[in-house]
């Protein structure tokens, strides 16, 4: 037996055992400020219920379990058929069934389906969120599904199920179903009108025959699969499934999976297409237009997801920084670390209250909404994603040497924290829409104008960063090589305006002290110390 030689003490107890919706004030009042009064009772006790499930001891010991044991590819059985599958960690299923269960893919039909789901997947994410692949997926492929009315009555009853069902058979015999997409190829990447992908036109009206590639093919192991090919008219959008309805297994022969940075639970895939059985998606030659609406679904859902991150982080560094003693005080009381810890919390705040906004946007579904966020969410894209990898390493450090050891789950948030800003569309991908937004549909900036203004005169900082914004908007020379420049500022101003306009004046005073006002410096921990800075904090605890 070995001797004591000390005894612990001053050590944080896990954040564990509470409720991740309702601990956090930023996001449940957003979603209070957003919801139709009648379904309050309902929708605030459904988060508060996923809140609970996310904070227990038991589902965030899955979400570590599937984080350690990635997925493994196996291409052939024991005999030597070809069967491509995707084997995962029994967690992995445990935390993708609690996320349908959860209403996750099943936003389109329901009362204030985006602003809840945004919400929830906020939450999920924080558990672990490798499993949020195949959720939006599925989620996103409604609206391109939508596209064709009999394709839409046929597969979207089983994406917006809330029953996961695992088994690889026939959709048709299925209680719910899963979606992954097909796009990027090796030549092109982001430039999907380079793909080779060759769709050969069946006898039957609307099929077709697949061979080619894709160099990143998300969620693998779904049902079905939204894929970009090249018919005789151009540039398609095709529905490949993954069992045929016969029973037999379409072509879908599995390469390999990517070993990632991080997103580790997830399988992302290289596939081959090979005499791949596919239904065409809308018109041949429209396959960029029919397939757009599930990637401004997706890029929300990164926005949503560094959100998540980034609350989750904030609110790791704040819990760990309550308990934590040094110095003769609890580390949270010092002013320096008080500084890093607001600093964080202004930055989560201002993330969170965006993306709901965005998600309210989308429920709202009117022509002034649509335009707003016709320029928003590629902003919002662009800037969230960027500031989340920041926060991460940031909030990582407030733990001291804890935060670099894989226990303290801060390296598994670290790892996390940049895939948002690659995926679906990277930065430059993201400002140049923006760009095309402003050249293209001047009902865009209008709509984000009439935005931001319901907030001037509130700051005079923000006034002035909406005058400087106006500014530099009216000199267009050269203006590509400032699309990110643009981007950044479009959304920093479009949060002031939401902070100033909703959350507690020392949050947007902060905000737009440092973000705004340029009274902050380039690393987290600069704010202006005349600011209330212990509330800001405070608002950012998470409460057990």
């Amino acid at each position: 037996m070995a001797g004591s030689t000390h005894s612990v003490n001053n050590q944080v107890p896990p954040l564990v055992g509470y409720d991740v919706f309702s601990a956090d004030r930023a996001l449940t009042a957003a979603v209070e400020r957003h919801l139709d009064p009648g379904l309050r009772d309902e929708v605030l006790g459904e988060l508060s219920a996923l809140g609970r499930t996310s904070g227990s001891a038991q589902v965030q010991e899955w979400g570590a379990q599937a984080n350690e044991n990635p997925p493994r590819l196996r291409t052939h059985d024991r005999y030597g058929h070809r069967i491509d599958e995707v084997e995962f960690h029994p967690s992995w299923h445990r935390l993708l069934g609690k996320g349908v269960s959860a209403g996750l893919t099943a936003a389109w039909d329901r009362p204030a389906g985006h602003l809840r789901r945004a919400a929830a997947f906020l939450v999920w994410t924080q558990v672990e969120a490798g499993n949020g692949c195949p959720l939006s997926m599925t989620h996103a492929a409604v609206p391109a599904l939508r596209t064709d009315p009999g394709l839409a009555a046929e597969w979207e009853p089983r994406l917006t199920s809330m029953v996961y069902d695992r088994e690889l058979r026939p959709a048709h015999l299925k209680a719910g179903a899963l979606f992954g997409m097909g796009m990027t190829e090796k030549q092109g990447g982001s430039d999907v009108r380079a793909n080779t992908t060759s769709a050969r036109p069946l006898a039957e009206d609307g099929t077709y025959e697949l061979t080619g590639h894709k160099w990143f093919c998300s969620a693998p192991m779904s049902d079905g699969f939204l894929v970009l090919a090249q018919a005789p008219g151009g540039l398609t959008c095709f529905l490949v499934p993954r069992v045929l309805a016969d029973g037999t297994r379409n072509v879908f022969l599995l390469q390999r999976l990517k070993d990632k940075l991080g997103n580790r639970s997830n399988a992302s895939a290289e596939v081959e297409f090979d005499g791949t059985w596919a239904r065409r998606v809308g018109e041949e030659g429209r396959g960029v237009r029919t397939i757009i609406e599930m990637v401004a679904a997706t890029r929300l859902d990164c926005v949503l997801g560094s959100a998540g991150l980034m609350r989750q982080a904030v609110a790791q560094a704040v819990h760990h920084c309550a308990y934590r003693e040094v110095f003769g005080g609890k580390l949270v009381d010092k002013p320096l670390m008080r500084n890093v810890l607001a600093d964080l919390a202004i930055e989560s705040e201002a993330a969170t209250t965006l993306a709901l906004r965005l998600a309210a946007a989308c429920d709202d579904g009117g022509e002034q909404e649509r335009a707003l966020l016709r320029i928003a969410v590629p902003a919002a894209k662009y800037w969230v994603t960027k500031r989340c990898p920041p926060v991460a390493v940031e909030a990582a450090e407030c733990l001291g040497g804890n935060g670099y050891v894989e226990e303290s789950g801060l390296p598994r948030l670290v790892r996390e924290s940049p895939l948002n800003s690659i995926w679906e569309g990277a930065g430059n991908v993201q400002a140049l829409d923006v760009l095309r937004a402003l050249q293209r549909e001047p009902g865009a900036f209008d709509a984000y104008l009439r935005e931001v203004g319901q907030a001037r005169g509130a700051d005079h900082r923000l006034d002035a960063a909406i005058k400087n914004l106006l500014t530099e908007l009216a000199d267009l020379e050269g203006v590509e090589g400032r699309a990110r420049r643009l981007a950044e500022r479009l959304a920093l101003v479009l949060q002031g305006s939401l902070l100033v306009r909703f959350a507690p004046p020392q949050v947007a005073d902060a905000f737009c002290a440092a973000r705004l006002g340029g009274d902050g410096g380039a690393a987290f921990g600069t704010l202006p110390p005349s600011l209330d800075l212990a509330s800001v904090v405070e608002r950012a605890r998470p409460v057990t």
